[in-house]
């Protein structure tokens, strides 16, 4: 088994930030965005390490915005798509925003981008709404999704079920993950 490990991001991570970025979003955010993130007291970068030649496996952000958290970025490089990798880091990003308090979620997400619209949806975010040629370079539209209840009881359970359910995926690919 491969250790799968979750750490905050710093700006010794960012040529692998930048990496990811290029290889999933053809380079959406700019080192100096990336750095203005890294030092907000109001932003959260978490990513995925792993012991190889790639160490940066996967990437996401999310602001916190009054009560919210706005999820900016989720990204996982290509070479670790498909591996469980997506839910470990968006299940980390909602810890993160229930350990700062924030009740409840939500993002934008291309309306074609079917794998990830599905992996929110595991996760029990809901469609609120559409930004309409939201995405400047190709003129799609964005999906607004919403999940709340961060701050309720329940969603500790829901938390704990995730987490061995990530799990459990991630050791079938010979991951082992463990929380920051």
């Amino acid at each position: 088994m491969l250790k799968l490990e979750l750490k905050p991001l710093t700006n010794e991570h960012l040529p692998g930030i930048l990496e990811i970025d290029r290889l999933c979003f053809g380079g959406l955010w700019s080192e100096n965005a990336y750095s203005l993130e890294l030092d907000s007291p109001n932003s959260d970068l978490l990513g995925l390490f792993v012991p190889t030649d790639t160490p940066l496996a996967a990437m996401g952000c999310l602001w916190a915005i009054l009560e919210e958290a706005h999820i900016t970025v989720l990204a996982v490089h290509p070479q670790y798509q498909g591996q469980g990798f997506g839910q470990a880091l968006l299940y980390s990003l909602l810890i993160a925003a229930c350990d700062r308090g924030l009740e409840r979620a939500t993002l934008e997400v291309a309306s074609s981008n079917l794998a990830a619209i599905s992996l929110y949806q595991k996760f029990g975010f809901k469609t609120a709404g559409l930004r309409r040629q939201y995405y400047k370079d190709t003129g799609e539209d964005a999906l607004i999704l919403w999940r709340g209840d961060l701050q309720q009881p329940k969603f500790s359970q829901i938390l704990s079920d995730w987490y061995l359910q990530i799990s459990d995926r991630l050791s079938q690919a010979h991951w082992n993950f463990s929380e920051l």
